[in-house]
């Protein structure tokens, strides 16, 4: 789509998931796009080089003041003091923050598709991505994550909806509002409701008052659409003010998933949709948290119009998200798989489903508690229950670092040596470690043919994919 006027628009913080994906978008659209960050890895660095996005290395005044932009756009990461904002703020640039700039510049005119809630957010957002595009629809994409079907994190599609991942982080450091405020949703989806992201919410009152404002905002021609079996999703649904369409497994929801059977080739099922009939489905997927996924995107679907043979189509197409039960690839007879599940609940459901995706095999779990939320010790309880479906366990040490807190004080930190401790006393043998090589070597000594070791972190987790790889095949 090209613009109505060229424009020259700078990123601070470009490196982001969301942040690189708008680049590349309004790139492709014909704008002149440039940026900074404090460091640029792959895969977003070997993206920016490929869309042609010049990245410069550190936030410095002169990277807004050399060539004025018409507009620059402000990370979530980016903090008040950030001589690069400062610049621009105190120059008098137009900025806007990253949800804003993406909703004035891509979503606007377009058909708002939210997916929101605590987990399953990027699968979801994805999987109804690749079902409108299987129906004809053609539709726009951002998602935090890189969407097999679509070779990365965004789409600019013709078509009338725009699908994007709805976060319920705040903003920016001048708008604390939750990013998902800002999408203007017309058709809402929330796959969840739990405490997280400990660092900006109290507690999972303060969680469901952001959702609740998301839920009264909706146009009265708009459709909520939710997961069941939540006491929190049941309050907060019961607030919308337009249709509002359930979805669960074996609960007579208005879209349904019946006698799941989980094979090699992924999980079968029967796709039950209120007023449109029922049909056989197969999701490329394991795990029944990934079917509800699925039903989701199902009735965002149905929804919009699309017919059910279509959407049970469109599903045996999806090819799933990078980071997600992706496998890494296999050594010595122990297959290695990455999957971004770091919070407890995604943790259980993650092993749950891979115990069903490698039936017999030894799940050996690797946990590296990094993001604000995990190194904290709110979870404590919650993480040694969370792993019942792994044969071992490894939990990094949280490193002796500051927690950012938006209330002030330096919140207690997770201790990996007493979780360790419970899950043993449990039944699941398990150590904490120090560090990357010390894990390495420790599942390289202790692991079988046979045996399937899972990471679990929402980071990089210091390359230990190749690292183990390596060292299991040496």
């Amino acid at each position: 789509m090209p613009p109505s006027r060229r424009l020259h628009v700078h990123f601070v913080a470009i490196a982001g998931a969301g942040m690189g994906s708008l680049a590349g978008l309004l790139k492709g659209r014909g704008h002149e796009v440039t940026g900074s960050d404090e460091n640029v890895y792959p895969p977003m660095s070997t993206a920016l080089e490929r869309w042609g996005i010049p990245a410069a290395i550190g936030f410095r005044p002169e990277n807004v003041q050399a060539k004025r932009p018409d507009l620059v756009v402000i990370g979530n990461a980016v903090r008040r003091e950030n001589p690069e904002a400062r610049a621009v703020i105190d120059g008098g640039i137009p900025y806007r923050s990253f949800p804003d700039a993406l909703y004035e510049h891509a979503i606007a005119g377009k058909h708002s598709v939210v997916i929101a809630g605590t987990h399953g957010k990027t699968t979801t957002t994805s999987i109804v991505a690749t079902l409108l595009l299987e129906a004809g629809r053609d539709p726009s994409l951002l998602v935090g994550g890189l969407a097999e079907n679509f070779g990365g994190s965004f789409r600019d599609g013709q078509g009338p909806e725009f699908v994007v991942e709805g976060d319920e982080y705040d903003t920016a450091f001048f708008d604390k509002t939750p990013k998902f405020l800002h999408y203007h949703a017309d058709t809402l989806v929330i796959t969840s409701i739990e405490f997280d992201h400990a660092d900006i919410y109290r507690d999972l009152a303060h969680v469901e008052g952001e959702f609740a404002k998301l839920v009264m905002g909706l146009p009265a021609a708009g459709t909520l659409i939710a997961a069941s079996g939540s006491a929190s999703l049941d309050a907060v649904a019961a607030l919308s003010p337009c249709r509002v369409l359930r979805y669960g497994i074996e609960d007579g929801s208005d879209v349904e998933a019946r006698r799941l059977a989980a094979g090699p080739e992924g999980t079968r099922f029967e796709l039950g949709v209120r007023g449109a009939g029922s049909a056989p489905a197969l999701l490329p997927a394991w795990g029944a948290y990934n079917v509800a996924n699925s039903l989701a995107a199902a009735a965002v679907c149905s929804a919009r119009g699309v017919p059910l043979d279509r959407i049970v189509a469109g599903l045996a197409r999806f090819r799933g998200v990078k980071r997600r039960q992706e496998v890494r690839g296999e050594a010595g007879g122990v297959t290695v798989v990455d999957d971004f599940g770091h919070h407890p609940t995604a943790v259980r459901e993650t092993l749950a489903a891979l115990r069903g995706r490698f039936p017999g095999r030894p799940l050996v779990a690797v946990f590296e508690p990094r993001s604000n939320t995990s190194r904290r010790a709110v979870f404590q309880r919650e993480y040694a229950e969370a792993f019942d479906a792994a044969a071992r366990v490894v939990v990094q040490i949280v490193p002796d670092a500051p927690i950012y807190s938006a209330f002030g004080g330096e919140p207690e930190k997770l201790s990996a040596d007493q979780l360790a401790r419970d899950l043993t006393a449990h039944g699941t043998p398990a150590v904490a470690l120090p560090d990357v090589d010390a894990i390495v070597e420790h599942i390289a000594t202790s692991s079988v043919p046979g045996d399937v070791v899972v990471t679990l972190s929402n980071g990089g987790f210091g390359g230990i994919w190749e690292k183990l790889l390596a060292r299991l095949g040496g």
